[in-house]
């Protein structure tokens, strides 16, 4: 039988009013959406009627130094998505949680028994936390170096997916004739004990619906791509230019081969942020409206000569960003340092490329996530090339303001996908593992009893 057709995977990166920081104050925007779970429900549907794999929540866990531009990580997204599971019936939703901040029996109890509540609709986005403003927060003084942080999380990960394996298919029986709920020999202790964290288990809830939960990661150092090579099913990165994106994309391919695994079975969903209009020149004057409510591009410059850690006055708005800065973008000093490898790397591919100046920087989000302001044939001409010429599976994406630019998409984008082919008319199964092309995994506890190998990660 012959394989089926690659088909685009979308999910949308939900930032409450809208990944543009004025998306709140626009006509059609929404100033509380933040705090509204009626919005976040809203969203979903919408979302579902796209036909998207999963809606995304980020999390960070701590204030930025200026909140009073724009509502970003709000609520707690473990709250949020228990809010619209109810309101949809098919889309997946992938939620984060640290590493560093949380233990493994706590996280394995709230994703499956979310996962449970959804009929198996959940994924976790699993983060090492990269963050200083968040160690005072639980009582540290900084953050520990990443390899560290990265070595907890092999740990943390390994007990989580043994205790969402604790309890073996079959092991709940609810027979009221014969008074069994359950069979205790297929309900196991996993007896974890790593070099950071010893867990008994076995867990209280029982096996996911659909096995287990899809792990999902956006590692961009070298140590993160081996980590999202060795676990994750799905994958977030950040390039804004399609050769990188290329180069990560066969980078984490070849990793994950090198562990053992199909790389098929892992999708790539680099970031795409959206302003869709009917025109190309209606899409930018849209852009333009935002940025002038965001306080114009000198208050975009000086966010971003702020984030390089250089004084305004050392950016020419109309040349290219200077050698020096190049360089300091590059080898990662100042704020750099301190945030998203994924977007330090981002940025430096934009600004290595003398063609373009730092307006023209900025009005492409001064790195990150890849832009696309224009029409529906445009987003969908550059997805389909990223797709078909080794850069993407699918996308992560980012529209400027919800749910109006969201209700543009899918209204007018998505049709477009699916005449060519690139994107479902229907979904074929009702869980997140089935939209990402995944089977119902081995359990590690049965094929061990069993006496086949099992592992409970990868």
């Amino acid at each position: 039988m012959s394989k089926p057709a690659r088909q685009i995977h979308l999910n949308l990166n939900l930032h409450s009013a809208g990944s543009h920081p004025a998306a709140w104050r626009a006509p059609g925007g929404r100033p509380l959406a933040a705090l509204e779970i009626a919005h976040f429900q809203e969203v979903a549907k919408l979302c579902e009627r796209g036909l998207f794999d999963s809606v995304f929540l980020a999390d960070v866990l701590a204030l930025t130094p200026d909140i009073s531009p724009a509502p970003w990580w709000v609520l707690d997204p473990i709250v949020l998505v228990a809010t619209m599971i109810p309101a949809t019936e098919r889309i997946g939703f992938i939620i984060t949680q640290s590493t560093s901040f949380n233990y493994p029996y706590n996280t394995a109890r709230t994703f499956l028994s979310l996962d449970h509540a959804s009929g198996g609709r959940v994924g976790w986005n699993v983060v090492t936390s990269y963050d200083e403003r968040s160690a005072p927060n639980f009582g540290l003084e900084k953050l520990p170096p990443p390899e560290h942080r990265y070595a907890v999380a092999e740990d943390f990960v390994d007990a989580v997916l043994k205790l969402w394996d604790s309890w073996e298919e079959g092991a709940v029986i609810a027979d009221p004739a014969t008074g069994v709920w359950s069979d205790p020999a297929r309900v196991h202790k996993i007896d974890h004990k790593g070099p950071y964290f010893s867990v008994g288990g076995p867990l209280q809830v029982p096996r996911s619906p659909q096995g287990r939960p899809l792990l999902v990661q956006a590692g961009s150092s070298d140590r993160g791509r081996d980590f999202a090579a060795l676990h994750a099913e799905a994958i977030f990165n950040v390039q804004s230019v399609k050769s990188e994106a290329q180069a990560y994309y066969a980078d984490v391919k070849a990793r994950a081969r090198g562990f053992g695994r199909d790389p098929d079975l892992i999708t790539l969903l680099p970031g795409f942020t959206l302003v869709i209009g009917s025109t190309e020149e209606e899409a930018w004057a849209r852009k333009r409206e935002l940025d002038e409510l965001g306080g114009g591009v000198e208050a975009s410059a000086r966010r971003f000569a702020g984030w390089l850690g250089v004084d305004p006055g050392d950016l020419d708005l109309d040349q290219p960003v200077p050698e020096p800065i190049l360089e300091r973008i590059r080898s990662g000093v100042g704020a750099v340092a301190h945030g998203s490898k994924g977007f330090a790397d981002a940025l430096y591919a934009l600004a290595r490329d003398r063609s373009l100046t730092v307006r023209k920087i900025i009005a492409l989000g001064a790195g990150g996530h890849h832009a696309i302001i224009g029409t529906p044939e445009q987003i969908a001409d550059e997805m389909q090339d990223w797709f078909t010429d080794g850069a993407a599976d699918g996308f992560n994406i980012m529209n400027d303001i919800y749910p109006s630019g969201l209700a543009t998409f899918v209204d007018h984008v998505v049709p477009i996908l699916q005449r060519r082919g690139l994107y479902r008319t229907e979904y074929q199964g009702r869980t997140l593992r089935e939209h990402y092309g995944l089977s119902h995994p081995a359990n590690y506890f049965a094929g061990r009893r069993n006496g086949q190998p099992a592992v409970a990660a990868g």
